[in-house]
């Protein structure tokens, strides 16, 4: 009965003024090909989801047969391979927006360090004396002044290349070297640690995710978000009189999108806090363990939803903004795009502070997933998030890229890095083999691009 409800519904829709969709009228053509006509499905993200889960199989598969183990598949690690890759995915948002613009920004990594030293200073050694030890807004005002710095910082670099007309390349270069060495200064070559405990579940571990509950709230509040995205999106297209989706592909990206949800969902609650922690909680909070054990689920890590509200929030002001046309208009033909009115100038300072205030937020995710600040955290970071956009579809010429992309290619990268430790690779071999998927994922993407043309 649902079936004939929605073929019916599908026919009504066919007969209003709006033009029937590409894959509807194509019935003979490739049936793959017509499927990804009618979902509309982006056909670079997925090739980015075959390669990340072709990696994933191969190091599963490659550590059975070496280790005579399994150990890539499995909940506990990619629960942590995900809070690994949340401060690299979320600087890798703001990424797209340099690269989209033909700029580049190699400081990243250095702010980051420097942003941590700041928010380690004003958490250990400053707010303590006024607000007294533990206080509530301790980690507040720590991660307000992380912020705050990344995105000075940042604003700085963009105003010496917008006014001052100094590359970016060579801004950001000797920004890379500058705030390393501010960093060492300012801590004195010391780490800064333990850092206020509250700051510090905002890095994870057992205490810094939400639970099965939570998860489950926050897979619910997605699934139903996917369904509203995509009622409102086929109201919009028949108000405009827009081709259509099938209504079989619309149940498809439903399916698709909540399946994946629900399914990150079961993975993050599969993997449960070990024995040694459960018993520390149940003797602190006076619970009695019962004697088949207590299982207590991690479920979503701070960071990894920290990572995801910034990935929606960046979407939308890529696709939903001003802003964000005038970033691609701007990537696109800077020339025209100043005739046309745009202050480019100015859009450029707001791009860098921007992508200096992700490095910031970075910054917290990092430090207090360490537990402490140092000098040398965030090094070699810039390389990691450049690779990452550019492995997500951001075209180094400008004028193209996605934040969903580079969350993938973050992902990506974190995946090899992780899955050449878990197989036994020394560091010399990780760094070629990343090396060598940065080139190739130029390499590629030319060669889409010229048979796109």
């Amino acid at each position: 009965m649902v079936s004939r409800l929605l073929t019916k519904l599908d026919a009504h829709m066919t007969d209003t003024n709006a033009p029937q969709s590409e894959g509807a009228q194509t019935p003979n053509a490739n049936p793959l090909k017509r499927f990804l006509n009618a979902t509309e499905i982006d056909t670079r993200l997925l090739g980015m989801v075959g390669a990340l889960l072709l990696i994933w199989v191969g190091f599963h598969l490659t550590g059975h047969f070496k280790n005579g183990f399994a150990a890539f598949l499995t909940p506990r690690n990619l629960w942590n391979l995900s809070v690994q890759t949340a401060s690299i995915g979320i600087m890798a948002t703001g990424m797209v927006l340099v690269i989209v613009t033909r700029h580049i920004d190699l400081s990243v990594g250095s702010i980051l360090g420097f942003c941590a030293i700041v928010m380690g200073v004003v958490q250990v050694n400053i707010l303590p004396q006024y607000l007294g030890l533990g206080h509530p807004l301790i980690w507040i005002i720590a991660v307000m002044c992380g912020i705050i710095v990344g995105a000075m910082v940042g604003a700085f670099h963009g105003w010496l290349i917008a006014y001052m007309s100094i590359p970016a390349f060579i801004v950001t270069l000797g920004g890379l070297l500058v705030w390393r060495g501010v960093a060492f200064l300012v801590a004195r070559g010391e780490t800064i640690s333990p850092v206020d405990e509250t700051f510090a579940l905002l890095g994870g571990g057992p205490y810094g995710a939400i639970g099965a509950t939570g998860s489950w709230i926050v897979g619910l509040i997605g699934c139903a978000a996917i369904l509203w995205i995509l009622m409102s999106s086929r109201k919009r297209r028949l108000g405009h009189g827009f081709a259509l989706r099938p209504v079989w592909a619309e149940a498809v990206l439903a399916a698709l999108g909540c399946g994946a949800v629900l399914g990150a969902v079961l993975l993050v609650n599969a993997y449960t806090w070990p024995k040694g922690i459960v018993r520390q909680y149940a003797a602190a909070n006076d619970i009695v363990v019962p004697a088949e054990g207590l299982s207590i689920s991690y479920g979503f890590a701070i960071p990894v939803l920290i990572m995801v509200a910034v990935g929606i929030a960046m979407t939308i002001l890529m696709t939903r903004t001003r802003f964000g046309r005038y970033v691609f208009a701007i990537g696109g033909n800077p020339e025209a795009a100043s005739l046309a009115g745009i202050n480019t100038r100015w859009m450029t300072v707001k791009i860098f502070a921007l992508m200096g205030m992700l490095a910031g937020l970075s910054a917290v995710v990092a430090s207090a997933r360490l537990g402490s600040a140092t000098n040398a955290l965030g090094t070699l970071d810039e390389l990691y998030v450049i690779a990452a956009a550019v492995i997500g579809g951001t075209s180094l010429a400008g004028g193209v890229g996605t934040i969903y992309g580079a969350i993938l290619g973050a992902f990506v990268m974190q995946s090899l890095q992780t899955g050449m430790v878990l197989i036994g690779f020394d560091s010399a071999m990780q760094q070629i083999v990343v090396g060598s998927v940065l080139v190739l994922a130029v390499f590629i993407d030319n060669r889409y691009r010229s048979k796109s043309k």
